[in-house]
């Protein structure tokens, strides 16, 4: 990943970095990071020594055919690990194991804290199981990360991206070892992802929104949804409108047509 696509994205974009001396040269880690675009992934791998691991759904490395395995091949090229989404639990027990065995390793792993991107560049509510759990068993470091400004490289609906630096600022690390053994205690969880959170805010100069990422997304869909339902019923309403006010003309014409041949009838001798 770092020759083939780190090198050329650094070249392009020319990432501008600040805090890289508190990223440890060795032993475990973890970077929690806002999220703000597909390519954060990419530029924050690309900026680093050292192997930052993130998870990915299980999907994109178990799809047949040629396109299938390209896919499964670059994304295990850019340190993308696998989790499979299945079962009573789902993704969020797999990617806590996942993350567990990577630090045990004395890798640095790289995780979301938010869920998903941010839909509007604004940053929003940690999800309190993944980091805080992950962080907890391990003991490891967490490293607030900021990316900065990679949503305006490529906006939704545009296929090029534009050429920009990005930025991206790594902060201090966040020892939580006074919480050791408490990583089922969802108002330590909570404290502890809040305490990210803040530090993250801090970095990136976001507005923050206590609400859930995808909670937002829902709201913004339905509206979205709203929206669109209330453009066609406007629609439909015009073209009936339209449908009368012609039918209305037509029989008027026809009204006219027959009192001019009544009259027409009345002069003739």
């Amino acid at each position: 990943m770092k020759v083939t696509i780190g090198g050329p994205l650094k070249l392009a974009f020319r990432p501008w970095v600040e805090g890289l001396e508190n990223v440890p040269a060795e032993g475990a880690a973890i970077l929690a990071s806002n999220h703000l675009s597909f390519s954060d992934s990419f530029f924050l791998p690309a900026v680093l020594d050292r192997k930052v691991t993130f998870i990915a759904k299980a999907e994109y490395f178990t799809t047949p055919g040629v396109k299938g395995r390209m896919t499964a091949a670059f994304f295990k090229g850019v340190g993308q690990l696998p989790v499979d989404r299945s079962g009573a639990r789902g993704a969020g027990e797999a990617a806590i194991k996942s993350g567990i065995e990577v630090l045990e390793r004395g890798e640095l792993f790289g995780i979301y804290p938010e869920g998903t991107r941010s839909p509007d560049g604004r940053l929003y509510r940690g999800k309190p199981g993944g980091l805080a759990r992950v962080a907890l068993a391990t003991g490891a470091p967490v490293l607030p990360v900021a990316m900065i400004d990679t949503e305006k490289i490529q906006p939704p609906g545009k296929v090029m991206p534009k050429l920009m630096r990005p930025g991206i600022r790594i902060g201090k690390p966040l020892d939580f070892s006074r919480y050791q053994g408490m990583e089922h205690d969802r108002f330590v969880l909570r404290a502890v992802t809040d305490e990210v959170m803040y530090e993250i805010m801090k970095l990136s100069g976001q507005e923050y929104v206590d609400m859930y990422a995808t909670a937002m997304k829902r709201q913004l869909s339905e509206a979205a949804k709203a929206e669109k339902e209330a453009e066609k019923a406007a629609k439909a309403a015009l073209a009936r409108a339209e449908k009368e006010q012609a039918e209305k003309e037509k029989a008027r014409k026809a009204q006219a047509e027959k009192e001019q041949q009544t009259d027409q009838r009345r002069s003739e001798p």
